[in-house]
Protein backbone atom coordinates (compact mmCIF):
# COMPACT_ATOMS: atom_id res chain seq x y z
CA UNK A 1 0.00 0.00 0.00
CA UNK A 2 1.49 3.38 -0.98
CA UNK A 3 2.18 5.96 1.73
CA UNK A 4 -0.13 8.55 0.18
CA UNK A 5 -3.00 6.05 -0.01
CA UNK A 6 -2.38 4.97 3.58
CA UNK A 7 -2.38 8.60 4.72
CA UNK A 8 -5.64 9.29 2.90
CA UNK A 9 -7.27 6.32 4.63
CA UNK A 10 -5.91 7.50 7.98
CA UNK A 11 -7.34 10.98 7.45
CA UNK A 12 -10.67 9.46 6.50
CA UNK A 13 -10.64 7.24 9.57
CA UNK A 14 -9.74 10.06 11.93
CA UNK A 15 -12.34 12.35 10.36
CA UNK A 16 -14.97 9.81 11.41
CA UNK A 17 -14.16 10.82 14.98
CA UNK A 18 -15.83 14.15 14.21
CA UNK A 19 -19.20 12.49 13.66
CA UNK A 20 -20.06 12.27 17.39
CA UNK A 21 -18.98 15.89 17.85
CA UNK A 22 -21.10 17.07 14.93
CA UNK A 23 -24.16 15.18 16.15
CA UNK A 24 -23.61 16.48 19.67
CA UNK A 25 -23.30 20.05 18.40
CA UNK A 26 -26.52 19.62 16.43
CA UNK A 27 -28.32 18.38 19.55
CA UNK A 28 -26.93 21.30 21.55
CA UNK A 29 -28.16 23.91 19.08
CA UNK A 30 -31.54 22.20 18.79
CA UNK A 31 -32.21 22.33 22.53
CA UNK A 32 -30.68 25.78 22.85
CA UNK A 33 -33.12 27.20 20.33
CA UNK A 34 -35.97 25.38 22.09
CA UNK A 35 -34.62 26.40 25.47
CA UNK A 36 -37.91 27.70 26.85
CA UNK A 37 -39.31 24.18 26.66
CA UNK A 38 -36.62 23.08 29.14
CA UNK A 39 -38.11 25.42 31.76
CA UNK A 40 -41.42 23.71 32.44
CA UNK A 41 -40.95 22.00 35.79
CA UNK A 42 -41.19 23.99 39.03
CA UNK A 43 -38.70 21.60 40.64
CA UNK A 44 -36.03 23.62 38.85
CA UNK A 45 -36.76 26.50 41.26
CA UNK A 46 -36.01 24.60 44.45
CA UNK A 47 -33.07 22.78 42.84
CA UNK A 48 -31.47 26.16 42.14
CA UNK A 49 -32.42 27.49 45.57
CA UNK A 50 -30.72 24.57 47.33
CA UNK A 51 -27.65 24.89 45.12
CA UNK A 52 -27.39 28.58 45.98
CA UNK A 53 -27.73 27.77 49.70
CA UNK A 54 -24.84 25.32 49.39
CA UNK A 55 -22.72 27.95 47.65
CA UNK A 56 -23.59 30.62 50.21
CA UNK A 57 -23.08 28.50 53.33
CA UNK A 58 -20.32 26.18 52.08
CA UNK A 59 -22.24 23.37 53.74
CA UNK A 60 -24.67 20.59 52.85
CA UNK A 61 -28.34 20.61 53.86
CA UNK A 62 -29.11 17.97 56.49
CA UNK A 63 -32.65 19.01 57.44
CA UNK A 64 -35.59 20.69 55.76
CA UNK A 65 -35.90 24.45 56.11
CA UNK A 66 -38.17 25.30 53.16
CA UNK A 67 -41.52 23.95 54.39
CA UNK A 68 -43.59 24.68 57.49
CA UNK A 69 -44.98 21.14 57.57
CA UNK A 70 -41.62 19.35 57.79
CA UNK A 71 -39.33 22.02 59.26
CA UNK A 72 -36.33 20.39 60.92
CA UNK A 73 -37.07 16.92 59.51
CA UNK A 74 -34.00 14.98 58.30
CA UNK A 75 -33.42 15.51 54.59
CA UNK A 76 -30.39 15.27 52.33
CA UNK A 77 -29.86 16.38 48.75
CA UNK A 78 -28.72 13.48 46.57
CA UNK A 79 -28.29 15.86 43.59
CA UNK A 80 -26.20 18.49 45.33
CA UNK A 81 -23.53 18.81 42.63
CA UNK A 82 -26.09 19.34 39.87
CA UNK A 83 -27.90 21.86 42.06
CA UNK A 84 -24.69 23.79 42.59
CA UNK A 85 -24.00 23.80 38.85
CA UNK A 86 -27.51 25.05 38.07
CA UNK A 87 -27.35 27.68 40.82
CA UNK A 88 -23.99 28.99 39.65
CA UNK A 89 -25.07 29.17 36.00
CA UNK A 90 -28.35 30.85 36.97
CA UNK A 91 -26.51 33.44 39.07
CA UNK A 92 -24.21 34.24 36.14
CA UNK A 93 -26.61 34.27 33.19
CA UNK A 94 -30.17 34.05 34.50
CA UNK A 95 -32.33 31.31 33.01
CA UNK A 96 -29.95 31.14 30.04
CA UNK A 97 -27.45 29.44 32.35
CA UNK A 98 -29.53 26.33 33.18
CA UNK A 99 -30.68 26.14 29.55
CA UNK A 100 -27.11 26.14 28.23
CA UNK A 101 -26.05 23.64 30.89
CA UNK A 102 -28.93 21.31 30.02
CA UNK A 103 -28.36 21.57 26.27
CA UNK A 104 -24.63 20.91 26.76
CA UNK A 105 -25.39 17.81 28.86
CA UNK A 106 -27.67 16.45 26.14
CA UNK A 107 -25.00 17.19 23.53
CA UNK A 108 -22.36 15.33 25.54
CA UNK A 109 -24.75 12.41 26.00
CA UNK A 110 -25.41 12.16 22.29
CA UNK A 111 -21.71 12.46 21.40
CA UNK A 112 -20.75 9.65 23.81
CA UNK A 113 -23.69 7.55 22.62
CA UNK A 114 -22.75 7.84 18.94
CA UNK A 115 -19.08 7.20 19.70
CA UNK A 116 -19.90 3.98 21.55
CA UNK A 117 -22.31 2.74 18.88
CA UNK A 118 -20.39 3.57 15.72
CA UNK A 119 -17.60 1.18 16.65
CA UNK A 120 -20.11 -1.66 16.17
CA UNK A 121 -22.75 -0.51 13.71
CA UNK A 122 -21.17 2.38 11.82
CA UNK A 123 -21.79 6.11 11.97
CA UNK A 124 -25.04 6.29 9.92
CA UNK A 125 -26.88 3.75 12.06
CA UNK A 126 -25.41 5.24 15.26
CA UNK A 127 -26.73 8.68 14.32
CA UNK A 128 -30.14 7.19 13.54
CA UNK A 129 -30.27 5.55 16.96
CA UNK A 130 -29.26 8.86 18.56
CA UNK A 131 -32.12 10.67 16.84
CA UNK A 132 -34.58 7.99 17.95
CA UNK A 133 -33.26 8.15 21.53
CA UNK A 134 -33.77 11.91 21.62
CA UNK A 135 -37.27 11.52 20.22
CA UNK A 136 -38.19 9.04 22.95
CA UNK A 137 -36.71 11.07 25.80
CA UNK A 138 -37.55 14.60 24.66
CA UNK A 139 -40.51 14.83 27.07
CA UNK A 140 -38.07 14.42 29.99
CA UNK A 141 -35.38 16.84 28.80
CA UNK A 142 -35.75 19.54 31.45
CA UNK A 143 -33.40 21.80 33.40
CA UNK A 144 -33.10 19.30 36.23
CA UNK A 145 -30.28 17.17 37.72
CA UNK A 146 -31.15 13.93 35.90
CA UNK A 147 -30.07 15.51 32.61
CA UNK A 148 -26.63 16.44 33.94
CA UNK A 149 -26.22 12.80 34.99
CA UNK A 150 -27.36 11.45 31.62
CA UNK A 151 -23.94 11.50 29.89
CA UNK A 152 -22.41 9.74 32.90
CA UNK A 153 -25.10 7.03 32.72
CA UNK A 154 -24.46 6.43 29.01
CA UNK A 155 -20.68 6.38 29.46
CA UNK A 156 -20.88 4.03 32.46
CA UNK A 157 -23.15 1.46 30.83
CA UNK A 158 -21.34 1.75 27.48
CA UNK A 159 -17.97 1.03 29.09
CA UNK A 160 -19.37 -1.91 31.05
CA UNK A 161 -20.97 -3.39 27.92
CA UNK A 162 -17.71 -2.89 26.02
CA UNK A 163 -15.83 -4.82 28.72
CA UNK A 164 -18.44 -7.59 28.63
CA UNK A 165 -18.16 -7.79 24.83
CA UNK A 166 -14.39 -8.21 25.19
CA UNK A 167 -14.99 -10.92 27.83
CA UNK A 168 -12.92 -8.96 30.32
CA UNK A 169 -13.44 -7.11 33.59
CA UNK A 170 -13.99 -3.35 33.80
CA UNK A 171 -11.07 -1.07 34.54
CA UNK A 172 -10.77 0.31 38.07
CA UNK A 173 -10.12 3.70 36.48
CA UNK A 174 -13.84 3.86 35.61
CA UNK A 175 -14.93 4.02 39.26
CA UNK A 176 -14.68 7.85 39.44
CA UNK A 177 -17.58 7.86 36.96
CA UNK A 178 -19.77 6.22 39.58
CA UNK A 179 -18.63 8.71 42.22
CA UNK A 180 -19.48 11.58 39.86
CA UNK A 181 -22.89 10.06 39.08
CA UNK A 182 -23.68 9.64 42.80
CA UNK A 183 -22.99 13.33 43.39
CA UNK A 184 -25.04 14.44 40.38
CA UNK A 185 -28.25 12.45 40.79
CA UNK A 186 -29.84 9.61 42.74
CA UNK A 187 -30.27 7.58 39.56
CA UNK A 188 -26.79 6.13 40.13
CA UNK A 189 -28.51 3.13 41.78
CA UNK A 190 -29.40 2.00 38.25
CA UNK A 191 -25.71 1.88 37.39
CA UNK A 192 -25.06 -0.28 40.43
CA UNK A 193 -27.97 -2.59 39.61
CA UNK A 194 -26.77 -3.19 36.04
CA UNK A 195 -23.31 -4.40 37.05
CA UNK A 196 -24.67 -7.86 37.90
CA UNK A 197 -26.39 -8.79 34.63
CA UNK A 198 -23.65 -7.20 32.53
CA UNK A 199 -21.03 -9.24 34.39
CA UNK A 200 -22.95 -12.42 33.52
CA UNK A 201 -22.66 -11.48 29.83
CA UNK A 202 -18.87 -11.37 30.18
CA UNK A 203 -18.64 -14.57 32.21
CA UNK A 204 -21.00 -16.57 29.97
CA UNK A 205 -18.83 -16.08 26.88
CA UNK A 206 -15.45 -16.38 28.59
CA UNK A 207 -13.32 -19.50 28.37
CA UNK A 208 -14.37 -22.09 30.94
CA UNK A 209 -11.02 -22.06 32.69
CA UNK A 210 -11.15 -18.35 33.49
CA UNK A 211 -14.83 -17.85 34.25
CA UNK A 212 -14.50 -17.98 38.03
CA UNK A 213 -11.55 -15.57 38.08
CA UNK A 214 -13.38 -13.21 35.74
CA UNK A 215 -16.53 -13.37 37.85
CA UNK A 216 -14.57 -12.52 41.01
CA UNK A 217 -13.01 -9.52 39.26
CA UNK A 218 -16.50 -8.28 38.40
CA UNK A 219 -17.60 -8.84 42.00
CA UNK A 220 -14.66 -6.79 43.27
CA UNK A 221 -15.46 -4.10 40.74
CA UNK A 222 -19.07 -4.08 41.94
CA UNK A 223 -17.90 -3.64 45.53
CA UNK A 224 -15.61 -0.84 44.37
CA UNK A 225 -18.52 0.82 42.57
CA UNK A 226 -20.64 0.59 45.73
CA UNK A 227 -17.87 2.23 47.72
CA UNK A 228 -17.42 4.89 45.01
CA UNK A 229 -21.14 5.70 45.15
CA UNK A 230 -20.65 6.61 48.81
CA UNK A 231 -17.89 9.10 47.98
CA UNK A 232 -20.20 12.05 48.54
CA UNK A 233 -20.57 14.60 51.36
CA UNK A 234 -23.28 12.34 52.82
CA UNK A 235 -21.37 9.06 52.61
CA UNK A 236 -23.50 5.91 52.78
CA UNK A 237 -26.64 7.99 53.39
CA UNK A 238 -26.54 8.94 49.72
CA UNK A 239 -27.50 5.38 48.83
CA UNK A 240 -30.31 5.41 51.37
CA UNK A 241 -31.58 8.79 50.20
CA UNK A 242 -31.54 7.73 46.55
CA UNK A 243 -33.75 4.70 47.24
CA UNK A 244 -36.28 6.46 49.51
CA UNK A 245 -38.36 7.55 46.51
CA UNK A 246 -39.08 3.90 45.71
CA UNK A 247 -40.93 3.46 49.03
CA UNK A 248 -43.69 5.94 48.16
CA UNK A 249 -46.06 3.23 46.94
CA UNK A 250 -49.37 4.49 45.56
CA UNK A 251 -48.08 8.04 45.41
CA UNK A 252 -45.84 7.15 42.46
CA UNK A 253 -48.96 6.65 40.34
CA UNK A 254 -49.95 10.30 40.88
CA UNK A 255 -46.64 12.05 40.20
CA UNK A 256 -46.47 12.52 36.43
CA UNK A 257 -42.89 11.36 35.87
CA UNK A 258 -43.39 8.28 38.05
CA UNK A 259 -46.64 7.23 36.38
CA UNK A 260 -46.71 4.05 34.27
CA UNK A 261 -46.63 4.40 30.49
CA UNK A 262 -50.03 5.14 28.98
CA UNK A 263 -50.87 3.55 25.64
CA UNK A 264 -54.32 5.12 25.33
CA UNK A 265 -52.84 7.18 22.48
CA UNK A 266 -49.95 6.23 20.23
CA UNK A 267 -46.57 7.44 21.54
CA UNK A 268 -42.99 7.21 20.25
CA UNK A 269 -42.23 4.80 23.08
CA UNK A 270 -45.01 2.48 21.92
CA UNK A 271 -43.67 2.70 18.38
CA UNK A 272 -40.16 1.86 19.60
CA UNK A 273 -41.39 -1.23 21.44
CA UNK A 274 -43.32 -2.47 18.41
CA UNK A 275 -40.35 -1.78 16.13
CA UNK A 276 -38.02 -3.68 18.47
CA UNK A 277 -40.32 -6.70 18.49
CA UNK A 278 -40.83 -6.56 14.72
CA UNK A 279 -37.09 -6.26 14.04
CA UNK A 280 -36.33 -9.21 16.30
CA UNK A 281 -38.78 -11.42 14.43
CA UNK A 282 -37.90 -10.17 10.95
CA UNK A 283 -34.11 -10.39 11.24
CA UNK A 284 -34.01 -13.35 13.62
CA UNK A 285 -31.98 -11.43 16.18
CA UNK A 286 -30.35 -13.88 18.61
CA UNK A 287 -29.29 -12.57 22.02
CA UNK A 288 -27.61 -14.10 25.03
CA UNK A 289 -29.64 -14.62 28.20
CA UNK A 290 -28.00 -11.66 30.06
CA UNK A 291 -28.69 -9.28 27.15
CA UNK A 292 -32.30 -10.47 27.01
CA UNK A 293 -32.62 -9.83 30.75
CA UNK A 294 -31.14 -6.34 30.39
CA UNK A 295 -33.62 -5.43 27.63
CA UNK A 296 -36.54 -6.86 29.59
CA UNK A 297 -35.47 -4.99 32.74
CA UNK A 298 -35.10 -1.67 30.92
CA UNK A 299 -38.44 -2.22 29.17
CA UNK A 300 -40.18 -3.06 32.44
CA UNK A 301 -38.70 0.07 34.06
CA UNK A 302 -39.95 2.25 31.21
CA UNK A 303 -43.40 0.66 31.34
CA UNK A 304 -43.56 1.16 35.12
CA UNK A 305 -42.38 4.79 35.20
CA UNK A 306 -42.30 7.17 32.24
CA UNK A 307 -39.19 8.84 33.66
CA UNK A 308 -37.29 5.62 32.83
CA UNK A 309 -38.03 5.93 29.12
CA UNK A 310 -34.84 7.94 28.59
CA UNK A 311 -32.82 5.08 30.12
CA UNK A 312 -34.60 2.67 27.78
CA UNK A 313 -33.90 4.93 24.80
CA UNK A 314 -30.16 5.28 25.41
CA UNK A 315 -29.25 1.96 27.03
CA UNK A 316 -31.12 -0.63 24.95
CA UNK A 317 -29.09 0.30 21.81
CA UNK A 318 -25.89 -0.15 23.82
CA UNK A 319 -27.04 -3.63 24.81
CA UNK A 320 -27.86 -4.45 21.19
CA UNK A 321 -24.75 -2.84 19.66
CA UNK A 322 -22.52 -5.91 19.46
CA UNK A 323 -25.21 -8.33 18.16
CA UNK A 324 -26.27 -5.75 15.57
CA UNK A 325 -22.65 -5.21 14.58
CA UNK A 326 -22.30 -8.92 13.93
CA UNK A 327 -25.40 -8.83 11.72
CA UNK A 328 -24.17 -5.77 9.80
CA UNK A 329 -20.34 -5.95 9.78
CA UNK A 330 -18.61 -2.65 9.16
CA UNK A 331 -15.33 -2.09 7.28
CA UNK A 332 -12.42 -0.79 9.32
CA UNK A 333 -10.39 1.35 6.90
CA UNK A 334 -8.26 2.88 9.59
CA UNK A 335 -6.86 -0.53 10.50
CA UNK A 336 -5.36 -0.83 7.05
CA UNK A 337 -3.50 2.41 7.45
CA UNK A 338 -1.49 1.23 10.41
CA UNK A 339 -0.41 3.81 12.93
CA UNK A 340 -2.20 7.16 13.02
CA UNK A 341 -0.51 9.78 10.85
CA UNK A 342 -0.22 13.49 11.58
CA UNK A 343 -2.81 14.62 8.98
CA UNK A 344 -5.51 12.58 10.69
CA UNK A 345 -4.72 13.98 14.12
CA UNK A 346 -4.68 17.56 12.84
CA UNK A 347 -7.95 17.11 10.94
CA UNK A 348 -9.65 15.83 14.07
CA UNK A 349 -8.27 18.54 16.37
CA UNK A 350 -9.01 21.36 13.93
CA UNK A 351 -12.48 20.04 13.20
CA UNK A 352 -13.27 19.75 16.92
CA UNK A 353 -12.15 23.33 17.55
CA UNK A 354 -14.28 24.59 14.66
CA UNK A 355 -17.36 22.75 15.97
CA UNK A 356 -16.89 24.18 19.47
CA UNK A 357 -16.28 27.69 18.11
CA UNK A 358 -19.35 27.52 15.87
CA UNK A 359 -21.52 26.35 18.77
CA UNK A 360 -20.25 29.10 21.07
CA UNK A 361 -20.72 31.76 18.40
CA UNK A 362 -24.26 30.56 17.74
CA UNK A 363 -24.97 30.67 21.47
CA UNK A 364 -23.69 34.24 21.81
CA UNK A 365 -25.67 35.45 18.80
CA UNK A 366 -28.87 33.77 19.98
CA UNK A 367 -28.59 35.08 23.54
CA UNK A 368 -28.08 38.55 22.14
CA UNK A 369 -31.70 38.78 21.06
CA UNK A 370 -33.52 36.09 23.06
CA UNK A 371 -34.37 36.00 26.74
CA UNK A 372 -35.32 32.65 28.25
CA UNK A 373 -38.37 32.63 30.53
CA UNK A 374 -39.97 30.00 32.73
CA UNK A 375 -43.38 28.68 31.74
CA UNK A 376 -46.12 30.80 33.32
CA UNK A 377 -48.28 27.86 34.37
CA UNK A 378 -45.69 27.03 37.07
CA UNK A 379 -45.15 30.62 38.20
CA UNK A 380 -48.20 32.27 39.85
CA UNK A 381 -46.43 35.63 40.08
CA UNK A 382 -49.43 37.91 40.66
CA UNK A 383 -51.03 35.56 43.20
CA UNK A 384 -47.79 35.27 45.21
CA UNK A 385 -47.36 39.05 45.09
CA UNK A 386 -50.75 39.34 46.79
CA UNK A 387 -49.79 36.76 49.42
CA UNK A 388 -46.67 38.76 50.23
CA UNK A 389 -48.62 42.01 50.43
CA UNK A 390 -50.97 40.48 53.00
CA UNK A 391 -48.08 38.79 54.83
CA UNK A 392 -49.78 35.39 54.64
CA UNK A 393 -47.17 32.78 55.52
CA UNK A 394 -48.92 29.46 56.19
CA UNK A 395 -50.03 28.81 52.62
CA UNK A 396 -51.72 25.59 51.53
CA UNK A 397 -50.17 25.45 48.07
CA UNK A 398 -50.68 23.30 44.98
CA UNK A 399 -47.99 20.66 44.45
CA UNK A 400 -46.76 22.32 41.25
CA UNK A 401 -46.38 25.73 42.94
CA UNK A 402 -44.03 24.53 45.67
CA UNK A 403 -40.82 25.20 43.77
CA UNK A 404 -41.81 28.75 42.86
CA UNK A 405 -42.85 29.56 46.44
CA UNK A 406 -39.47 28.32 47.68
CA UNK A 407 -37.78 30.63 45.19
CA UNK A 408 -39.78 33.51 46.71
CA UNK A 409 -38.72 32.52 50.25
CA UNK A 410 -42.26 31.56 51.27
CA UNK A 411 -42.50 28.39 53.43
CA UNK A 412 -44.43 25.71 51.57
CA UNK A 413 -47.03 23.17 52.58
CA UNK A 414 -45.69 20.71 50.01
CA UNK A 415 -43.26 20.65 47.06
CA UNK A 416 -41.56 18.22 44.70
CA UNK A 417 -39.44 16.54 47.40
CA UNK A 418 -41.95 13.73 47.81
CA UNK A 419 -39.58 11.53 49.82
CA UNK A 420 -39.46 14.24 52.51
CA UNK A 421 -43.22 14.35 53.05
CA UNK A 422 -44.02 10.67 52.68
CA UNK A 423 -46.73 8.72 50.94
CA UNK A 424 -49.66 9.31 53.34
CA UNK A 425 -49.13 13.05 53.66
CA UNK A 426 -49.12 13.73 49.92
CA UNK A 427 -51.82 11.17 49.18
CA UNK A 428 -54.12 12.94 51.67
CA UNK A 429 -53.23 16.24 50.02
CA UNK A 430 -54.06 14.99 46.52
CA UNK A 431 -57.29 13.31 47.62
CA UNK A 432 -58.41 16.49 49.38
CA UNK A 433 -57.63 18.89 46.53
CA UNK A 434 -58.60 16.65 43.61
CA UNK A 435 -62.09 15.96 44.95
CA UNK A 436 -61.61 12.26 45.71
CA UNK A 437 -62.01 12.84 49.46
CA UNK A 438 -63.12 16.48 49.86
CA UNK A 439 -63.90 15.88 53.54
CA UNK A 440 -60.12 15.76 54.15
CA UNK A 441 -59.65 19.35 53.05
CA UNK A 442 -61.08 21.21 56.09
CA UNK A 443 -59.23 18.82 58.42
CA UNK A 444 -55.89 19.55 56.72
CA UNK A 445 -56.53 23.29 56.75
CA UNK A 446 -57.33 23.30 60.46
CA UNK A 447 -54.66 20.81 61.47
CA UNK A 448 -51.89 22.89 59.90
CA UNK A 449 -53.39 26.28 60.86
CA UNK A 450 -53.55 27.42 57.24
CA UNK A 451 -53.94 31.17 56.59
CA UNK A 452 -54.51 30.99 52.82
CA UNK A 453 -54.71 28.49 49.98
CA UNK A 454 -52.96 28.80 46.62
CA UNK A 455 -54.34 26.18 44.24
CA UNK A 456 -54.35 25.68 40.49
CA UNK A 457 -57.16 27.43 38.62
CA UNK A 458 -58.09 24.24 36.76
CA UNK A 459 -58.16 21.98 39.84
CA UNK A 460 -61.27 20.94 41.83
CA UNK A 461 -59.83 22.37 45.05
CA UNK A 462 -60.92 25.99 44.51
CA UNK A 463 -64.49 24.90 43.74
CA UNK A 464 -64.56 22.89 46.98
CA UNK A 465 -63.29 25.88 48.95
CA UNK A 466 -65.96 28.11 47.37
CA UNK A 467 -68.53 25.95 49.17
CA UNK A 468 -66.58 25.57 52.41
CA UNK A 469 -67.85 27.65 55.30
CA UNK A 470 -65.31 30.03 56.78
CA UNK A 471 -63.34 30.49 53.54
CA UNK A 472 -63.68 32.98 50.72
CA UNK A 473 -62.05 33.53 47.36
CA UNK A 474 -60.09 36.78 47.11
CA UNK A 475 -58.11 36.28 43.91
CA UNK A 476 -58.23 34.24 40.70
CA UNK A 477 -56.52 34.27 37.33
CA UNK A 478 -55.78 31.68 34.66
CA UNK A 479 -53.02 30.16 36.78
CA UNK A 480 -53.96 30.24 40.46
CA UNK A 481 -56.79 30.91 42.93
CA UNK A 482 -56.39 32.27 46.47
CA UNK A 483 -58.78 31.63 49.34
CA UNK A 484 -58.42 33.04 52.88
CA UNK A 485 -60.25 32.56 56.13
CA UNK A 486 -63.19 34.90 56.61
CA UNK A 487 -62.23 35.69 60.16
CA UNK A 488 -58.62 36.42 59.32
CA UNK A 489 -59.22 38.63 56.30
CA UNK A 490 -60.50 42.09 56.96
CA UNK A 491 -58.93 43.74 53.91
CA UNK A 492 -60.71 44.67 50.75
CA UNK A 493 -60.87 41.84 48.27
CA UNK A 494 -58.40 42.00 45.42
CA UNK A 495 -59.88 42.00 41.95
CA UNK A 496 -59.75 38.80 39.94
CA UNK A 497 -57.96 38.82 36.63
Amino acid sequence: MSLSFANSIAVQGRARALVPLCVGAGAYLFFLFLGDTLLQDSDSFWQIKIGQWILDHRAMPMIDFYSFTRTGAPWISTSWLSQVAFAFSHAQWGWAGPVILTAAAVALTVAIFVHLLEAHIGAPRAVLFAMLALLLSIHHVLARPHILALPVMVAWVGLLMAAASRRSAPSWTWLPLMALWANLHGGFVLGLALIGPISLEAVEHAEKGRRLALFMRWVLFGIGALIASCCTPYGWRTLQGATNILSLGELLTLIVEWMPANFATFTPFEGALLALIAFGYYRGLVLSAPRIFLILFLTWSALSHVRSIDAFAFLVPLVLAKPLGEMFPQPQPEAAAGAESWPGRYVTALGALMIVAASWTSTSLYLGHHRFTFTMTQTPVAAVDLLEQRKLQRVFNAYQFGGYLISRNIPVFVDGRAELYGEKFIMDFFKATEGKKPELLPRLLDEHKIDATLLGADAPGPQILDQLKGWKRIYADDIAVIHVRDTADGATEAPSK
